[in-house]
């Protein structure tokens, strides 16, 4: 019997990080120990917690106040292979507190590639970026478009990336590197769009869409997201970076009446336009050809049926969601 490879998941109480560690657990043959510097969450929220999660091991530790706890767990632990899903990631409130962004975002992932460097137990570090770092994506935008943030969110990610490639050039760390666009799907936070626009109608409230909702947004399935990162930490090329999109972007406006058409209600009395965000990304599309191509990944899941997946999800546990915030609260 082939013994489990070790994954490390840091960041396991994100929207991403748990369907990536419900995805390993589902397939089977891993043992996954999580990090997160909060508690576990409600089953609500973590996926992995319906099914038996004999092989995976929570631990609570945050990335800014306990790294060499971090790292002696890494040591002890000797994973095959890390997923890194931890970050400061909320575009609006990094105009507030910029230096926390990048402390988490920069400084604090240059320690841990620092020491991931000398672990040569690893085979693969996977890094979970974000297509914000090129700033408004119009047209065909590959792995190599140049930077161009636009927010202090986006330019703290772009400064972990390039740091991290320090790495890669100068000590091989085996670093493959995600940019997926948006994603959604059960179990996520209630402030995004779409679970917010699905409770928003449900308990009667009004829809702001900031600029009109004119902004292209791509969006895909979380389980796509987590499929595609599976095949990048198992198959990807070390020192590579794979975008992970799907085969078309849509306006949020558009998103928000194929929500309202679910729900029978209508669009023009549901939602109000609002002033835009400041420096939101007019087009949000990336080319995941690559991926595609040497990953053999596509994804599979429509927005219809995403969409209808979450519907029902917030229906089946409406009297729990309808008692939870449905704003983003920020950590330091």
């Amino acid at each position: 019997m082939r013994e489990k490879q070790k994954v490390m998941v840091i960041g396991s109480n994100s929207f991403s990080g748990s369907d990536f560690i419900d995805l390993l657990l589902e397939k089977g043959g891993y043992s996954v120990a999580g990090i997160s510097r909060s508690p576990e969450k409600d089953i609500l929220f973590l996926p992995y917690k319906l099914r038996p999660n004999v092989d995976f091991k929570f631990f609570q530790m945050d990335l800014n106040k306990n790294m060499e706890e971090i790292k002696k767990l890494i040591s002890d632990f000797s994973p095959e292979y890390i997923a890194n899903f931890a970050a400061q990631s909320e575009v609006a409130p990094s105009w507030k507190n910029p230096a926390q962004w990048f402390q988490t975002n920069a400084v604090a992932i240059t320690e841990l590639a620092d020491f991931l460097k000398e672990c040569k137990f690893l085979k693969k570090y996977v890094h979970i970026s974000s297509p914000e770092v090129y700033g408004t994506c119009n047209g065909s935008v590959l792995e190599e478009t140049p930077l161009n943030p636009s927010t202090p969110y986006a330019a703290s990610k772009a400064a972990g990336d390039l740091s991290l490639f320090t790495f890669v050039k100068n000590f091989k760390l085996p670093l493959v590197m995600i940019r997926s666009t948006n994603v959604y799907g059960a179990h996520q936070q209630l402030f995004k769009i779409i679970p917010r626009s699905v409770i928003y109608i449900k308990s009667g409230r009004v829809i702001e869409l900031h600029g009109g909702g004119r902004a292209v947004k791509s969006y895909i399935h979380i389980r796509d997201i987590s499929r595609g990162e599976l095949a990048a930490m198992e198959k990807g090329r070390s020192g590579q970076i794979y975008h992970l999109s799907p085969d078309r972007g849509v306006a949020v406006n558009d998103l928000v009446r194929i929500i309202c058409r679910k729900l029978n209600v209508s669009f023009d009395k549901a939602t109000k336009v609002v002033d835009e965000r400041l420096g939101q990304d007019a087009a949000y599309t990336i080319d995941s050809s690559k991926a595609r191509r040497e990953l053999g990944w596509r994804p599979s899941i429509s927005l219809d049926d995403g969409i209808s997946g979450v519907i029902d999800w917030i229906s089946a546990n409406w009297d729990q969601i309808n008692k939870e915030s449905l704003e983003y609260i920020h950590k330091p």
